[in-house]
């Protein structure tokens, strides 16, 4: 009696190991699946992450050659810059001589750069040429004239002279183009320069064919000198007949101004 009581004790007790051992084996199996869902899901985010998240965001893959857009207007280079998902910002204007108002000066990065989708392009544009307005000269000197219109961003061109007895001899009378107006930075103004009170010019009258004295009676009636007589031997004429005059006929000389001649002699 007492072996089998044995038996059927050692019998429940190798039970109850079987069952643990049972109970071991189901958590095992449950904690590798559990690691197994963790992996593949790490593999999955990995993949999800690496080949389409990623590329998103760095735009792997997409590099190539930035288009040289210096030259176009902005409206010309926004659907260049488009077409490759590259945004365009204006960062800076310029004044240019030569380039109307839009056209790209430069850009950043520079043309042929190797870039990605979505880099933004940089460029500074014209605002065409800068108009600035004349200063007013009148009443300064030449010299101060010019530094003054060297200041505004002008260089001196023609000087011209007049008459007047409103402002001192040798000031600016005017200037032109006239003061106040806008012009092109760069360009070149005129004067009008005062040179003394007014002065009725007279005309030269003929003198060839004249004797020399008939001549310089005519010229002292006008106002005007006989200057250097030259002698010409000339035998086709009576002496001091007046061949040659250095101011042609017509021509306006001031009062008391003079008139050379050239006279025919036989010896």
């Amino acid at each position: 009696m007492m072996i089998v009581y044995k038996r059927k004790k050692y019998s429940k007790v190798l039970s109850f190991k079987f069952q643990e051992l049972l109970k071991a084996d189901s958590r095992r199996v449950r904690y590798a699946a559990w690691a197994g869902l963790i992996l593949a899901a790490f593999f999955l985010l990995y993949f999800i992450t690496n080949q389409i998240i990623m590329p998103i965001i760095t735009r792997h893959g997409s590099e190539f050659s930035l288009p040289n857009i210096i030259g176009m207007t902005i409206a010309q280079a926004e659907p260049v810059l488009m077409e490759a998902d590259l945004p365009l910002e204006v960062t800076s204007e310029e004044y240019h001589p030569d380039k109307p108002t839009g056209t790209i000066l430069s850009q950043f990065p520079v043309g042929g750069t190797t870039v990605k989708s979505g880099r933004i392009i940089k460029v500074v544009t014209s605002l065409g040429q800068k108009a600035v307005a004349v200063p007013d000269l009148r009443g300064f000197s030449i010299r101060q004239a010019r530094l003054n219109l060297e200041a505004a961003g002008f260089t001196l061109g023609d000087i011209e002279w007049t008459s007047t007895d409103s402002l001192p001899e040798k000031v600016v009378v005017f200037s032109y183009p006239g003061s106040g107006t806008m012009i092109p930075y760069g360009s070149q103004v005129n004067l009008m320069v005062n040179q003394g009170p007014y002065q009725r010019t007279v005309f030269v009258p003929r003198l060839i064919g004249l004797s020399l004295e008939e001549a310089r009676a005519k010229l002292e009636d006008k106002g005007l000198m006989v200057g250097l007589v030259s002698n010409v031997i000339n035998e086709n004429y009576l002496p001091e007949t007046v061949l040659e005059q250095s101011e042609d006929a017509g021509s306006e000389l001031l009062p008391g101004e003079e008139v050379d001649l050239v006279v025919s002699s036989t010896d």
